[in-house]
């Protein structure tokens, strides 16, 4: 894999100006071993469309926790038919799972933040380390405006939490008003839970519809009071400078 110094990956940054201008380069750079990372929310709608109009024979992985909502799984079927899209289903280890609600109980993670961090490790990281340790980038919906954690991300970064390969996060200057727009008028199968109030799609008993005024992923574990609240997936730039 290429390495990138960081004023290099600043170059990269002058010179998008959209979320196609991303695509294109992880395309033109990375080749096939660049991936998009799924959870059918709103960004992933709208990043597939983009990336199969670019490129009809990108990858797509997604993490099946065992802990996923049923419209989850449905909107899975629907863009992988409408698109032709054979998804990489990534899952837990199924060992790990069985000894952790053994010994912790099978809803260990409203019981601590150490469990639900646990959780977490097992049912997601794990198996995103694995499948990230076969790329050279990985394709994201994230967004500035999803919380203040993710306020200082860029389109394109350095991912040091695996192992220096690149994120490629073309809706990061995106609003979530631009991102279901696009949804809408491009009439994208999109993730049921967002008629619901869902702005941020998770495992059903960690993810919930937001109130009017709160944060966009403040549905997510909101039992706890840390405001950077992530599932270890992607590197909390709270902590960067």
């Amino acid at each position: 894999m290429a390495k990138f110094t960081q004023d290099e990956i600043d170059k990269i940054n002058s010179n998008l100006r959209t979320p196609e201008d991303a695509l294109r380069w992880a395309f033109d750079n990375l080749h096939d071993k660049v991936a998009k990372a799924s959870s059918f929310g709103a960004e992933d709608a709208v990043i597939t469309d983009m990336m199969i109009k670019l490129n009809p024979k990108a990858r797509f992985f997604t993490l099946d926790t065992g802990r996923l909502n049923q419209e989850t799984y449905d909107v899975m079927d629907r863009t992988s038919k409408k698109y032709n899209i054979n998804f990489e289903v990534m899952f837990p280890d199924t060992e790990e799972v069985q000894q952790m609600v053994r010994i912790r109980g099978i809803n260990l993670f409203y019981e601590s933040v150490e469990n639900r961090k646990l959780c977490c490790e097992i049912r997601k990281v794990k198996p995103l380390n694995k499948i990230l340790s076969t790329l050279d980038g990985w394709i994201t919906g994230l967004r500035h405006d999803q919380n203040e954690n993710r306020q200082k991300a860029s389109m394109v970064e350095i991912d040091k939490m695996h192992g220096g390969i690149l994120k490629i996060n073309p809706l990061i200057d995106w609003t979530w008003e631009q991102t279901m727009n696009y949804v809408k008028e491009h009439e994208l199968p999109y993730n049921k839970l967002l008629d619901m109030g869902y702005t941020s799609i998770g495992c059903e008993p960690c993810t919930r519809a937001i109130k009017p005024g709160e944060d966009l992923r403040a549905g997510r574990w909101w039992w706890e009071s840390d405001t950077h609240k992530e599932c270890g997936l992607h590197m909390d730039h709270s902590k960067t400078t």
